[in-house]
């Protein structure tokens, strides 16, 4: 199976364990809210039975306070709990409603509170009220009471009704408590589906996480090993992997891109070799000839010595300046030719030293002055590329001087990751238009016949910091002197130039 199929199958699993473990949660979010729903339905039942209960007791009491006291005050309790007894009855019908035994249990106490209404109080009240009117019917009244009240009618009736209350609330509180435990049960089953569920997609995970670091990692580790010995530069190693997976493609293709980059490097490094013979070959035909004409130069002034007119005598010398700058433009293009094609010894070195040496060697005339900041670093990294970019730089500032005083100024700043050199002086300038054309070759400013330039040194310069991947500007203006600001690496980067 490919890696891609295997682990897409892998957290596909996972995903539906857990989306099955949030459905079961959802489900029981839900018996929970109805649950709460139903337990303050069933509060609010019981609230409004005990209050129901509560009336009818008090119209209990308001009926006897009456017909005891003959205060009209007492009737008005009892009217106002009747009235809102009707409200009671109508909102709990309601809430019981397909509930058979609870809505059996509230008719029958609606029944019982009418029959206690119309059979009890209300001829009780009427024959209080007309006790007064005769004495016949204050007997009447005598003997209503003393039946009802006396004898216990009225008392069976209330005991008919509380009783009927209180199975109405024990039938509630059992319900609830089944209900309760329903829930309990519910939530055991689902914290156990969610702790199964959870624990497999962890197992699974675990499993697909321990193959990818322990098969995969090892296979990509090799792979990452090899990508390393190739930017070495070591072509021979191959990967031994037979899986027909996607990392089995993968070493295949690093495989074959060792292979053909193997036979690349080879391939430019008989070019670069041969390159290296033309390059000598055709300087030295080159140079051969040149030489030949030099020689015919002096031969003719001595064969005709003070015979020779002096203008024939500038245009032998003049045709010699020639010979020698063409000489060192066939120098200059060998030494550009050979940058990044050499590897050169890495040493320590200290860069204030090897100014010191190279402004002794280039020997600036009397009354220009080259001065080295003394803070200059000491880093370990290819001195020959290093002393050729000072070279040139220092040289050009020098030559191209146009006053008999002046100075020259080299420092350095150390970057975050790099070393900023610098080679400023107080020469003619450059105009900014030029500032990327001197670093082509063999383009100067000034006319070759008026000033000797072969055009390569920047060229060169240019060159080298491309090949270290550095860079180099220039900050200058006309009559401001001109100021070369070049970075170096702090580090040593091997690297295969082409």
């Amino acid at each position: 199976m490919k890696i891609a199929s295997l682990i897409f199958v892998g957290f596909t699993v996972i995903l539906l364990l857990f989306s099955i473990t949030t459905y079961v949660n959802y489900r029981q979010s839900v018996k929970v809210q109805e649950n709460t729903e139903w337990v303050q339905r069933s509060q609010l039942v019981i609230r409004q039975a005990a209050r129901l209960h509560r009336n009818i007791t008090e119209m209990e009491s308001s009926l006897r306070g009456y017909l005891l006291t003959d205060e009209p005050t007492f009737l008005e309790p009892f009217d106002s709990a009747a009235s809102e007894n009707k409200q009671l009855y109508t909102e709990l019908k309601t809430q019981v409603e397909h509930n058979l035994f609870q809505e059996k249990r509230l008719a029958d106490i609606e029944q019982l509170e009418t029959r206690w209404q119309m059979e009890v109080a209300k001829p009780l009240i009427q024959a209080k009220k007309n006790a007064f009117m005769s004495d016949s019917a204050r007997q009447v009244f005598s003997n209503m009471y003393s039946d009802k009240i006396k004898k216990g009618s009225e008392r069976i009736i209330n005991n008919q009704i509380r009783q009927k209350f209180k199975e109405f609330n024990n039938y509630e509180y059992d319900l609830r408590e089944v209900r309760r435990a329903t829930l309990g049960d519910s939530v055991e089953d689902t914290e156990a589906i969610s702790f199964v569920l959870t624990t497999l997609s962890i197992i699974l995970g675990l499993a697909i996480a321990f193959y990818i670091s322990l098969t995969i990692s090892r296979r990509i580790n090799t792979m990452v090993q090899l990508a390393d010995r190739i930017a070495s530069g070591n072509f021979g190693i191959f990967i031994q992997d037979s899986s027909r997976d996607e990392l089995g493609h993968l070493a295949k293709s690093l495989n074959s891109m060792t292979k053909t980059l193997s036979e690349n490097i080879s391939q430019l490094e008989r070019k670069n070799e041969e390159l290296d013979r033309f390059a000598y070959v055709v300087s030295h035909d080159l140079k051969a000839p040149l030489r030949g004409i030099e020689n015919i130069s002096y031969c003719l002034e001595e064969d005709y010595g003070d015979e020779m007119p002096v203008q024939v005598k500038d245009y032998l010398s003049l045709m010699r300046g020639r010979i020698h700058r063409m000489e060192n433009m066939i120098k200059g293009i060998l030494e550009l030719s050979r940058i990044g094609r050499q590897k050169n010894p890495v040493e320590v070195v200290n860069t204030k030293l090897m100014l010191q040496e190279i402004v002794e060697m280039l020997s600036p005339q009397t009354g220009l002055q080259v001065f080295v900041q003394p803070d200059m670093p000491v880093i370990e990294t290819e001195k020959i590329p290093l002393q050729q970019v000072f070279i040139n730089l220092i040289s050009n500032s020098v030559k191209y001087h146009h006053q008999k005083n002046g100075k020259v100024i080299v420092g350095c700043e150390e970057k975050e990751d790099c070393y900023e050199f610098f080679v400023t002086d107080d020469g003619p300038g450059i105009e900014p238009k030029y500032h990327e054309k001197i670093f082509i070759i063999f383009q100067t400013l000034k006319e070759r016949d008026a000033f000797e330039s072969t055009g390569v040194g920047l060229a060169i310069v240019k060159k080298i910091l491309d090949d270290k991947k550095c860079t180099i500007k220039v900050l200058s203006e006309i009559g401001n002197g001109a100021t070369f600001v070049f970075t170096w690496p702090k580090h040593v980067v091997d690297h295969i130039s082409s």
